[in-house]
């Protein structure tokens, strides 16, 4: 059966959304199982395990001309946004560094425009600035603190992530993305584990439900959500993929609402709605053809 373009690009939209949705899911995940106060812990077993099964499955070597590349996309990807987005994390309100977090497809948008000479369609970038705005409606508040650390880390991470995905897309290593993906993860665990090692204590003894919890972080929040991300890097524009980061904020406010029963107010649901138009909207502007 023959599958159109259009039909063929919305899959692999739908596909890589899945990615940033299952990230969201590691919010309630990290604050209702997971021992508290472990933030690097958490993130160096969530990618380092997953990185070497993926490389036993795969069995793929990079060229050597790419080793470089390899180093700097995983610092970018996982080690660097990783650290910040955990600094972030303990020094500011969640919903003021996933507001900051959504900058990503301006900041890829910049790029493209002052490197690559790509200007951005005016409606695309209309598109993400009303993703940030309904972002900040959705999850801020008056009570919302203003941490100047917190803030650098916030938005040093979306830079981290966002020329991340630039490169991905730009350099377009000669790997399949199994082992893209589990070479990044690799080399991104190795580097958060001096930070772990240095700042950190030892894991306590864990219950059944805390080791399920990091096998699902290992799992799904790293070897299959990272493999969607960055075969959606591969295959669609950088700023379309970017904008579907936004659904991680929003699954963890769904979940919340769900399972732990945390309100949504009638100006939250309107953030809501115009988060989720915003990112239809840049995938419609930024894949249809120009």
């Amino acid at each position: 059966m023959h599958i159109s373009p259009a039909s063929s690009q919305w899959r692999d939209i739908l596909l890589t959304a899945l990615g940033p949705t299952i990230w969201g899911s590691t919010y309630i995940v990290t604050s209702e199982i997971l021992p508290p106060g472990l933030p690097f812990t958490a993130a160096l077993i969530r990618v380092l395990p997953a990185g070497i099964l993926l490389l036993l499955l795969t069995r793929c070597l990079p060229a050597r001309q790419d080793w470089w590349r390899l180093i700097v996309l995983s610092a970018l990807n996982i080690g660097v946004f990783q650290a910040f987005l955990f600094v972030a994390a303990y020094r500011l309100p969640g919903g003021l560094a996933a507001v900051l977090g959504a900058i990503q497809p301006l900041l890829i948008m910049l790029l493209s425009w002052s490197i690559d000479g790509r200007a951005p369609l005016r409606s695309t970038l209309w598109a993400a600035i009303a993703g940030v705005l309904g972002m900040a409606i959705l999850l801020l508040s008056p009570q919302t603190v203003f941490e100047p650390v917190g803030i650098t880390a916030a938005l040093l991470g979306a830079a981290a992530m966002a020329t991340g995905v630039w490169l991905t897309h730009r350099w377009k290593l000669q790997l399949p993305v199994l082992a893209l993906t589990g070479w990044q993860l690799l080399i991104g665990g190795l580097m958060l584990a001096p930070v772990v090692w240095l700042f950190e204590p030892p894991l306590p003894a864990l219950t059944l439900t805390q080791w399920s919890a990091y096998a699902y972080l290992c799992l799904a929040g790293a070897m299959l959500a990272y493999a969607l991300w960055f075969r959606g890097v591969a295959r669609l524009p950088t700023v379309a993929v970017a904008s579907l980061g936004l659904l991680s904020p929003l699954t963890a406010v769904v979940l919340g609402w769900v399972l732990l029963s945390q309100s949504v107010t009638g100006p939250a649901l309107l953030g809501l709605v115009i988060v989720l138009a915003s990112i239809f909207a840049v995938q419609w502007t930024a894949t249809r053809p120009r």
